[in-house]
């Protein structure tokens, strides 16, 4: 079953960020210390230059501990059970990030689904698990397993480490259907198998869609750190997967 979801206007998230000039220079330092850090990594780069060169917008949620579906009926595992979901768009690119209450277990092959609404998606289908307001017309599919994140037959950048995923998503790649790409929302869950609404264990955010909004308030930009955090920290830990061996 390919997950579908509608764009009705109902439910939908915003939070919105940004960096005027003043405000970007301990961003600028965060992000040039992490690329250091992650100079074999194109994601790493493209994440410094995104955050770094542009004010962007970003949003995160966070979701609790053990809020697993109760329609869910897999193994209740920490790596399907989402604690953090954030978007920050610069213009151009999106980055896609989440941590899970545990770390992704290559042998549990959890699969984990961005839906993405581009403006006039007609489906919604998560009405009977208590998810209406979940609404989308095109999906990521990341791969536990393999680390492999797809959007229909394109292969995205993506990087699986310890309990935390990031994905770098084109803002051109999405079909818009009405909407301009500062206009994406997005909603994550993870499942178990692609054939019924009871694979999937948890939503992130609960009943609604993410979006990162225009340019923002330079104050909200500890937001976007906190919510990149469980990302940050999961990329200096020594588990590390390069790009290259998740392609």
């Amino acid at each position: 079953m390919i997950d579908h979801l509608d764009n009705d206007g109902s439910g939908i998230l915003k939070v919105m960020v940004s960096a005027a000039t003043g405000a970007a220079e301990p961003l600028t330092a965060f992000w040039a210390a992490k690329a250091a850090r992650m100079s074999k990594y194109r994601i790493g780069i493209a994440v410094c230059l995104a955050l770094v060169a542009t004010p962007a917008a970003a949003v995160t949620i966070s979701d609790p501990v053990g809020d697993f579906l109760p329609s869910f009926a897999g193994t209740t595992s920490p790596d399907l059970d989402v604690t953090n979901f954030s978007v920050v768009f610069d213009g151009t690119n999106f980055l896609l990030g989440a941590t899970l209450a545990g770390d992704i277990v290559p042998s549990n092959n959890a699969l984990y689904v961005i839906g993405i609404n581009t403006g006039t998606g007609i489906n919604h289908p998560f009405a009977n698990i208590g998810e209406p307001n979940v609404a989308f017309n095109q999906v990521i599919l990341l791969n536990g397993a393999t680390g492999i994140a797809t959007l229909g037959s394109t292969t995205l950048e993506s990087s699986i480490t310890g309990n935390a995923f990031s994905i770098l998503l084109p803002g051109n790649l999405p079909i818009s259907t009405g909407n301009s790409p500062a206009q994406y929302s997005f909603a994550l869950w993870p499942r178990v198998g692609l054939g019924n609404n009871n694979q999937i264990s948890d939503f992130a955010p609960q009943n609604a869609m993410l979006a990162a909004g225009a340019v923002p308030e330079p104050a909200s930009w500890a937001m976007m750190l906190v919510g990149f955090a469980g990302v940050g920290a999961a990329l200096r830990r020594s588990r590390r997967r390069p790009l290259a061996q998740l392609a």
